[in-house]
């Protein structure tokens, strides 16, 4: 999916560190780094961890091949030292973390990377890279889905992102309990189910409106949506039930004042024999305009450009900070930037009914383990093997599971306190 290898998928500065400590000779010493974030993006209660599935293939892949080598040494990037440690490089150390669809907080130890403090600062972009796009797509997805109330949403901001984007965006807005997207390339990949129709230039193609249904009915049958605001959304509707009949399966209505269109567009849709033909609206969809139209008989959403951009938070806001070197614990302490040190590990607390009620982490150590608490990290890679991994289906159920756990108050969509309390023991 890309022309680059992993291994250039990075930042000039990895590698001058590398070269530096093989160097001085602390290339070898035994690390950990840690992925967290500080704080959540502005108005957020939960982050949603996304993107593990796609870093620990990325990670295997892992290689400094002859092409990569050479656009190093030609531009003299690093040296000769260097070069014969990259042709050599396979991650060879550990990487542990929430499963992917797990709700995080502030300080919330998401990935903990393992292993000689060359071959571990070496991933540092990549896995940032993935992480911040992947959990900023996921949790603005999932509001959206919370928004929703149990109606589908698809997903189809293709063309609001870069083309690579655009499939990392569908996987995780799909983990994020989105119905379909309209990307072709994720479904293939991904197993995601996709969807499509027409759009307003085919209708424009025709003569008319009512041939270009005509058109599509013949192509697809009657289990197809038709578009109806090209021109005049009632005369739309009426063409569309007079072409394909009252079966016809959805119509779309993608400008305007949704919610008014919907009401009406129900309305004479009824009148027209059209009692189980769906209504789906598109066009600038975000969780707060999905929430407005809960009341309304809209019976699925299409969203696209506030997906694939993070609705306002592109990022997840995480940093990969080194925690711990040959077993001891290191600080950073710089002004509003300060880390905890050490290897953290982290449960979730629940109350006896399966509620949430905080995050606890403990700094190089175990928490005491009360009754329904959930451990929250686990093993994706040891001694440099990918273990088995969850699927792209069991980490969007346990995502689902995840929300419906935590307070209510930790899904509204407006600004306040994380979902829930991050204690550090």
């Amino acid at each position: 999916m890309t022309d680059f290898a992993p291994a250039l998928l990075t930042d000039h500065y990895e590698l001058t560190m590398v070269s530096a400590a093989l160097r001085d000779g602390t290339a070898s010493r035994r690390s950990v780094f840690e992925v967290f974030a500080r704080r959540l993006p502005t108005g957020r209660r939960y982050g949603v961890v996304a993107g593990t599935g796609r870093l620990i293939d990325l990670i295997r892949e892992f290689r400094f091949e002859p092409a990569q080598l050479e656009v190093l040494r030609s531009a003299r990037i690093v040296d000769d030292e260097t070069l014969a440690w990259l042709r050599d490089y396979r991650f060879t150390g550990d990487v542990d973390g929430y499963a992917e669809g797990e709700l995080f907080f502030p300080g919330s130890p998401i990935l903990t990377v393992s292993g000689t403090f060359a071959e571990c600062v070496v991933l540092e972009t990549l896995i940032l890279s993935v992480l911040n796009h992947d959990s900023a797509i996921a949790a603005a997805a999932a509001r959206m889905v919370t928004a929703a109330r149990g109606r589908p949403i698809i997903e189809m901001g293709s063309r609001r992102t870069h083309e690579l984007a655009a499939v990392a965006s569908a996987r995780a807005a799909y983990l994020a309990g989105f119905a379909s997207t309209s990307n072709l390339a994720a479904g293939a990949l991904y197993g995601i189910p996709t969807t499509g129709t027409s759009a307003h230039a085919f209708t424009l193609l025709h003569d008319d409106e009512a041939t270009a249904f005509a058109s599509q009915v013949a192509a697809l049958g009657k289990n197809t949506t038709l578009l109806v605001d090209t021109y005049d959304i009632a005369q739309g509707i009426r063409n569309a039930i007079a072409v394909a009949g009252p079966d016809l399966r959805a119509i779309r209505i993608d400008s305007g004042d949704l919610s008014v269109l919907a009401q009406h567009s129900r309305e004479l849709l009824d009148s027209l024999g059209a009692t189980e033909t769906k209504i789906i609206v598109s066009g600038d969809m975000d969780e707060y305009s999905i929430a407005s139209l809960a009341a309304e008989p809209v019976d699925i959403y299409g969203a696209g450009t506030a997906v694939v951009t993070g609705s306002a938070a592109p990022t997840a806001g995480l940093v990969y900070k080194l925690v711990e070197v040959e077993g001891r614990p290191v600080v950073k302490r710089s002004e509003n930037k300060a880390t905890v040190g050490g290897r953290k590990t982290a449960v979730r607390r629940h109350k006896p009914t399966g509620t949430a009620t905080e995050e606890i982490i403990v700094p190089q150590g175990v928490p005491d383990h009360l009754p329904n608490d959930r451990l929250l990290q686990q093993s994706f890679i040891a001694a440099g093997d990918v273990l088995p991994l969850p699927t792209l289906a069991e980490g969007r159920e346990h995502l689902r599971q995840c929300l419906i756990s935590i307070p209510w108050e930790g899904l509204k969509l407006s600004a306040g306190d994380p979902a829930i309390p991050v204690t550090i023991a």
